[in-house]
């Protein structure tokens, strides 16, 4: 029985809702270790940080065909594999870190969420884990998008900088102190933001455009790798440049991939498609220009490879 001092607390509607969402999740998790629904692999949403994700995410589940969090669930992912119980290695893993258990928490986890259904992620850290996810999920689809590696750097110098209205990109409130000192610009920053890359200590004094080149060329490299393992009808390739360019065109195309209706209502919401996240000013081409022009040719050549390899010009 509750004390009579916690009765103001049981009044609360904040309190009573979560409490039932809470007795709802344990009641769902208990049917599911009794009965395994049958669950389809789900469509992950990957790509670098601040390459259109969000809204590449945002607009696929306006269709109405998936189940969705609405949110990121990184500490989900990380608790499965990630810095917490590999030793601080990074937030990458491969397909020899998939084990049948991940699976199954995975389903039961969005069982009790969400219910039974088609689930759509949006996790960036997720673009580091492709091969581990496909290990788990054989059936799964993967929407990946790539931006120009130039405005999507200077955009994460951006967010390193001025976070989003809802708070920062930080880590430590995650996963708590880092082993070892940070010192990223000269102490600009004590902790790492958006997500840790295989062999992000040897940045921890780097300067921050080294630091955010970095972090995209490995999300994008790891993403290409990935891409040879996994089947042509479960890739679909983005370009965010697409979603402002020919966005009608882009989200009919990626329907039409995911087997998918594009409804009349939803043609009409590419046609004046918005992003949702926005750090620092509305979209623009080769904003970095006009935001961060120093520090993105101090990267350039070591960036310029892969952006040919993704398709864009390095010099226009």
């Amino acid at each position: 029985m509750p004390s009579l001092r916690s009765l103001p607390k049981l009044r609360d509607p904040e309190i009573r809702a979560k409490n039932w969402r809470a007795l709802r999740h344990s009641a769902r998790g208990l049917w599911w270790d009794v009965a395994r629904p049958a669950l389809p692999d789900p469509v992950f949403v990957v790509g670098c940080s601040r390459s259109g994700t969000t809204v590449t995410y945002e607009t696929l589940a306006a269709t109405g065909q998936f189940l969705t969090f609405g949110y990121e669930i990184p500490q989900f992912w990380d608790g499965l594999y990630g810095p917490l119980n590999n030793g601080w290695d990074s937030e990458a893993a491969g397909a020899e870190h998939a084990r049948p258990a991940h699976r199954a928490a995975a389903f039961r986890y969005f069982f009790q969420r969400l219910g039974r259904g088609w689930v759509l992620d949006k996790t960036c850290i997720n673009t580091l884990r492709l091969p581990y996810l496909y290990a788990l999920f054989p059936q799964a689809r993967f929407v990946f998008i790539h931006r120009d590696g130039r405005d999507n750097i200077s955009s994460m110098i951006d967010g390193w900088r001025l976070g989003r209205t809802d708070g920062g990109f930080g880590l430590e409130p995650f996963f708590g102190p880092f082993p070892e000192p940070v010192a990223i610009n000269n102490g600009e920053f004590r902790e790492w933001h958006f997500f840790l890359p295989p062999g992000w200590r040897a940045y921890n004094q780097a300067s921050l455009e080294e630091v955010c080149a970095f972090q995209w060329l490995s999300a994008n490299r790891l993403a290409l790798d990935a891409k040879r393992r996994i089947p042509a009808d479960q890739w679909i390739q983005v370009r965010y440049e697409d979603l402002f360019e020919r966005p009608v065109d882009l989200f009919r195309d990626t329907c039409d991939r995911l087997g998918i209706p594009f409804s009349a209502e939803l043609q009409a919401r590419c046609a004046h498609l918005r992003p949702t996240s926005i750090v620092k000013g509305a979209p623009q081409p080769q904003k970095w220009q006009a935001h961060n022009p120093a520090a993105i040719a101090r990267i350039l050549d070591r960036i310029r490879p892969l952006m040919a390899e993704l398709g864009y010009d390095p010099d226009d």
